[in-house]
């Protein structure tokens, strides 16, 4: 009974297998053929944003170019390797174990079925493998583990990945010459040429330069009056810049003031100011003075302000 049984399965995959195989192949024709309408309409428009000046516009649309194209290249060789394996389905049908020339093949197709949503029948196909040959050798070429026998073009170009800058100024000149557009890609080729991470670095170098104190030099300063006795400010004029100084403002319809954490920054304030205008005359000596009285009375309307906001809303 079980040889009858071992006898009926077999058949049952062998005639499974075929059809699922013949449909694949059939719909990647399919999907290959308008794949290549939608390539062509695409290059048209790139061609027509590099002829504009478009630059921008075109250095986007054509990672879609070669995204597409990968698909195209990946589908091609499934497609072979679809027809291959239609042709020696009795010989998985007589072994139990996946032949080895046959194992490149099979791997491929279990690997590509996730990623190929548009041929649903390789979903088919691989669950047949799994059945035939069990969970691990499926896991093993989905997982990509070592010695899985996945074909390397195919795990290339079904990878999500940006196209590196060399492949989208290749595929922009060849766009370029395919219609025959008279383009300078000196711009292009700055733009891509760029490298993030020197621009990053560049933007870490100014806030650090920002960061470092300067010695201070020749200095003025005016004061100007707190408003409603909730706001101070005091300028600092040198010769290498002007630094602005504001203690905090009161808002009418702010949620919670926390005086704690007002105090300590006046006090930061208050000993800088004393620090840099040691060294000056009288008279900067007595508007320091005035700042600090007014810094003070910010710090009492400003702890008054909190007292009142947290009645208001506790």
């Amino acid at each position: 009974m079980s040889l009858l049984n071992q006898l009926f399965n077999r058949g049952v995959f062998g005639s499974k297998c075929k059809t699922c195989l013949s449909l694949a192949i059939s719909r990647i024709k399919l999907l290959q053929n308008k794949r290549d309408l939608q390539l062509k309409h695409m290059r048209k428009e790139i061609a027509q944003f590099l002829q504009a000046g478009q630059e921008a516009i075109a250095r986007i649309r054509v990672e879609h170019v070669i995204r597409e194209q990968n698909i195209r290249a990946a589908y091609e060789i499934l497609e072979l390797f679809c027809e291959f394996v239609l042709v020696r389905v009795p010989i998985l049908e007589s072994q139990k174990e996946c032949p080895a020339e046959l194992r490149e093949a099979i791997a491929s197709i279990i690997f590509a079925a996730p990623r190929c949503s548009e041929v649903p029948d390789l979903l088919q196909i691989k669950n047949l493998f799994a059945a035939k040959y069990g969970k691990e050798f499926n896991m093993a070429a989905s997982e990509l583990r070592p010695d899985s026998g996945v074909n390397r073009a195919i795990i290339e170009r079904l990878s999500v990945r940006a196209p590196p800058a060399e492949a989208r100024l290749k595929v922009l000149k060849e766009i370029a010459q395919e219609f025959s557009l008279e383009w300078d890609s000196s711009n292009t080729e700055a733009e891509l040429g760029k490298k993030h991470e020197d621009l990053l670095g560049g933007s870490k170098q100014i806030m650090a330069d920002a960061i470092l104190p300067q010695a201070p030099t020749k200095q003025s300063s005016s004061l100007s009056p707190p408003s409603n006795g909730a706001h101070s400010t005091l300028t600092t004029d040198n010769k290498q810049g002007s630094h602005h100084i504001e203690a905090p403002a009161l808002v009418g319809n702010m949620p919670q003031v926390n005086a704690n954490e007002i105090e300590p920054s006046i006090r930061n304030y208050m000993a800088d100011v004393q620090r840099e205008t040691a060294s000056q005359s009288s008279d900067v000596l007595e508007r320091a003075r005035a700042a600090i009285a007014s810094a003070e009375r910010a710090t009492i309307a400003a702890r008054a302000a909190a007292e009142l906001v947290n009645v208001k809303f506790g």
